[in-house]
């Protein structure tokens, strides 16, 4: 079942709360293969993820690692591979039969979640 997007919304940004944004900036950077693609502030990055979907890192103590965001990737077994060689410690595939997950947690401990679709939810 195809779902039509909402045209009253635009974009995504998902924001990350850290509690050391030049460490954070720097992991996001490993993670994501390039710097940010926009510095709106003092203690605010941005990466441009797709289309309109965005990561925001922002320093922010009170509420870092306490935030999640997911990811949508074609293939999680091969995102999981190139996170462990890129030394980063991934979590193990979570296979809930309609999708597949792995987790990994930024240096503050939110979670970055990347996941896979395996076939369409029934209706």
């Amino acid at each position: 079942m195809a779902v039509a997007a909402d045209p009253r919304f635009m974009g995504v940004v998902a924001v990350l709360p850290v509690t050391d944004h030049a460490a954070s900036v720097s992991w996001y950077t490993k993670w994501l293969g390039r710097g940010p693609d926009v510095v709106p502030a003092e203690g605010v990055a941005e990466w441009k993820l797709a289309g309109a979907a965005w990561l925001q890192v922002g320093l922010n103590p009170e509420a870092a690692g306490h935030t999640s965001v997911v990811v949508t990737v074609p293939d999680v077994s091969a995102q999981q591979k190139a996170c462990r060689d890129a030394g980063f410690e991934v979590g193990d595939i979570q296979d809930y039969g309609v999708v597949k997950i792995i987790t990994l947690p930024d240096p503050d401990g939110n979670q970055v979640m990347f996941v896979e679709e395996v076939q369409a939810p029934p209706n």
